[in-house]
């Protein structure tokens, strides 16, 4: 039974979603106590219960203290089975980290599987949908799986009722070095807004075209949605190479002006574009599980968060793979598993 503290490193459902999906493919059950022990609301949420349900179902796995609130879990693992699962949030909460959780086990079964995701697609403290299908997903497909998603309603915080769905064609992992990101393709600048006043989302494009002056007016756009989908508004900034894309998003906020929101989110892109590394800090962090389960491989990244040195720490207990860290010349950090 590997023992894990909850508010060690980063302290979120992180360390949740990677056990769970470590878990089913090494079949070591674990125990957390001190879920989420550094957020401001400890314990499981919404959100991290449908995800611990979900691996539950995909592997008929026996887990304890399954509630909202509950500070502490029991887990362990069955054996995943390959099918269509449908699972629902049942609030805005994100339906990218749901996915998270079982993609793992699930591209490493026996048979090909479909999922349906339904609650936040976008949304504060979680990668956007259109991050995972962009930036994440086609990693995972050079690595020999091939997954696919489709977004078929957007649903912002806080009302959700979002939908994606994921089709899953299984492979083993197989090992890769991604260090370098290929020959610049292009870059552009959305906003997605629903049910809010266009203006919000021509104020944020116009301060972002004043601090990104390098890139063309044409790469600025607004796609409006149906406003039943919101209300919500999202900027999203995508700089795209040959061998990976980085999407820097910044989510609108109560209180938040639109300006203050495009200069943090333009700041962020420009020091990815000025950096060298192959992987942003999100892309970075969530490829730690397909690398480890690989059994090798490398990447670059900017300097490492604490969400990608609690993933390595998670990781390594599991798997006992060795994953090293080591700053390059020009500011990048090499991460290998060995």
């Amino acid at each position: 039974m590997i023992k894990i503290d909850g508010s060690e490193g980063e302290g979120g459902g992180q360390i949740v979603r990677n056990a769970c999906a470590l878990s089913l493919v090494t079949g070591e059950p674990f125990q957390i106590s001190n879920i989420r022990g550094k957020r401001t609301k400890p314990g499981l949420m919404r959100q991290h219960l449908t995800a611990v349900e979900a691996a539950c179902v995909i592997s008929g796995s026996e887990c304890s203290g399954l509630a909202v609130g509950s500070s502490e879990l029991h887990f362990r693992p069955g054996h995943v089975e390959p099918s269509e699962y449908h699972f629902a949030v049942g609030t805005a909460g994100s339906t990218s980290l749901v996915l998270q959780t079982v993609l793992m086990p699930l591209l490493l079964a026996s048979g090909p599987s479909r999922l349906i995701l339904e609650g936040g697609t976008h949304n504060m403290a979680a990668p956007p949908f259109d991050f995972v299908e962009r930036s994440f997903l086609p990693v995972i497909n050079r690595m020999g799986p091939r997954v696919s998603g489709k977004i078929i309603r957007h649903g912002f915080y806080p009302r959700g009722g979002g939908r994606i769905e994921i089709d899953i064609a299984p492979a083993q992992l197989a090992a890769i070095n991604c260090t370098s990101r290929g020959a610049f393709l292009g870059y552009s600048a959305q906003v997605l807004l629903a049910g809010l006043p266009l203006e919000i989302a021509e104020r944020m494009l116009a301060r972002t075209k004043h601090l990104l002056p390098e890139w063309a007016d044409d790469a600025f756009t607004v796609r409006e949605i149906p406003g039943d989908q919101g209300p919500g508004i999202i900027l999203m900034l995508e700089v795209r190479y040959a061998e990976v894309s980085e999407i820097v998003s910044g989510f609108g906020q109560f209180g938040v002006p639109a300006e203050r929101l495009a200069k943090t989110s333009a700041a962020r892109m420009a020091g990815y574009i000025k950096a060298t590394a192959f992987a942003g800090p999100y892309l970075a962090d969530q490829l730690i599980l397909p690398f480890v389960l690989a059994g090798g491989g490398s990447y670059t990244t900017v300097k490492p968060s604490q969400h990608l040195l609690t993933a390595i720490d998670i990781a390594q207990r599991f798997t006992g793979r060795r994953i090293e860290l080591q700053q390059q010349a020009g500011g990048a950090h090499l991460l290998a598993v060995g």
